[in-house]
């Protein structure tokens, strides 16, 4: 049986911009292997949070090998252009996108599919504990 790896990725943002935090979670054969939440910063637009979620779930997909992964997010914006299928226009995300898209180029199968928040809420869960740590 082929192993199966999906990382879900969230960012949260409270104000917009405003106190940021972001969460990761990857699976193996629909057992969670990798959890991760993350401060993003006191000022930071949600989409710069939903790209730090995606960074480091790509990071950690990276740095372990994972030769096939399936990466869902409830974010439109990041998913659609990881994809290509919306430019990148806000100087604000360009460097995290580019950041995003190195680590994408590592993982020889990967495709990223858009889910709703509901099927979501592990990394939605960690991206909002990345707030309460708030770099701690």
């Amino acid at each position: 049986m082929e192993e199966e790896y999906v990382l879900y990725f969230d960012g949260c943002s409270k104000g917009n911009p405003g106190v940021s935090g972001a969460g990761s979670v990857i699976y193996k054969n629909e057992k969670e292997i990798y959890a991760e939440s993350t401060f993003v910063g006191g000022y930071e637009t949600n989409n710069v949070a939903e790209y730090t979620g995606l960074i480091i779930g790509l990071g950690y997909a990276v740095n372990n090998k994972i030769q096939k992964l399936v990466v869902k997010g409830d974010s439109k914006l990041v998913i659609k252009q990881m994809n290509g299928e919306y430019k990148v226009n806000s100087l604000n995300i360009k460097a995290h996108y580019d950041k995003a898209k190195r680590l994408a180029n590592e993982i020889p199968s990967l495709t990223f599919q858009h889910v709703y928040r509901y099927d979501n809420k592990r990394a939605d869960t960690l991206a909002n504990m990345g707030i309460l740590t708030r770099g701690h």
